[in-house]
Parts: structure tokens; C-alpha cells; sequence
């Protein structure tokens, strides 16, 4: 994989077009792939470090948000495109979601709701089980903390 540029902003600094891939590449995943009807736009949007990579066209390929939690920090809406995926990209994005955090809220505790079947995804980065499985938007999730 060539050597990725990420984009790390606050919702306000992000351009109409950036907003825009945003968007729709979460839509895309999230609603539509997944088959899930939520509002899929809230309100951390406006709130959050919205971390992501592009294509040669501004395409987002990967995407998270990350922002803070009553008791520290945590990130979600973590996605790959779906021909991107099977390259390592999630991993490459969860491991610099993390060095964002460190920088920016060094030794904040981070708590994250993982989907259940990709909650492999954030063990090697040192996230551990935190409770049951629980159902968010009618998808399994649990609470994983990495301390």
C-alpha cells in the first residue's frame, strides 16, 4: 500500500466537499451496507477529530471520528471503504487514531463501542472486553477500554 496522507480536523475546519465524502462514505457503511436506519448524522459530529484518508479523487477510504466521553476519550464510526478492505487499512487507522489521541489527550483513558465480530480488529492495540454484548441499532456491540 503506498504511503497514505491523513487528514486529521475539528468538524469546522473540514471543507463542504470533505463533509460531504464523510458523509456518504458513512452512509454508505453504515446505513445502507449494514442495513441499519438510524441518524446516522449527531451531534459528536460537530465535536469530534474527524480522522480520515482519501483516493486520488477526495474519495474517502477510510474514516473515524474521534471525541471525548465522560470519562475520557473514545472514537467510532470506523470504517474502510469496501473495495479498500483485506489491505490492512483498519488497522493503519486504528493505529493512528490512537497516536492522535496520545498526542492531543496524552494518558486520557479510551473507551470505545465496537461492533462484536470486529472487536479482533482493537485487541492487538491493547483493548480489552468491557462488558456483555449489548445491542446498539440493531447490531451487537461491546464496550471495549484500553487503560
Amino acid at each position: 500500500m503506498e504511503r497514505l496522507q491523513w487528514t486529521v480536523k475539528s468538524f469546522n475546519q473540514l471543507t463542504g466537499k470533505e463533509v460531504y465524502e464523510i458523509m456518504k462514505a458513512r452512509v454508505d457503511v453504515f446505513v445502507v451496507e449494514q442495513e441499519c436506519l438510524y441518524h446516522e448524522v449527531d451531534p459528536y459530529d460537530l465535536v469530534s477529530l474527524h480522522v480520515f484518508t482519501t483516493d486520488e479523487d477526495g474519495v474517502i477510504t477510510a474514516y473515524a471520528r474521534i471525541f471525548e466521553i465522560d470519562d475520557g476519550m473514545s472514537f467510532g464510526r470506523v470504517l474502510v471503504r469496501k473495495d479498500c478492505r483485506g489491505k490492512g487499512l483498519a488497522s493503519l487507522l486504528v493505529a493512528k487514531v490512537l497516536r492522535v489521541i496520545k498526542k492531543r489527550f496524552a494518558g486520557m483513558p479510551i473507551a470505545i463501542e465496537a461492533q462484536e465480530y470486529v472487536q479482533s480488529l482493537y485487541l492487538p492495540f491493547g483493548f480489552e472486553p468491557a462488558s456483555e454484548i449489548f445491542m446498539l441499532d440493531g447490531i451487537p456491540h461491546i464496550r471495549m477500554e484500553k487503560r
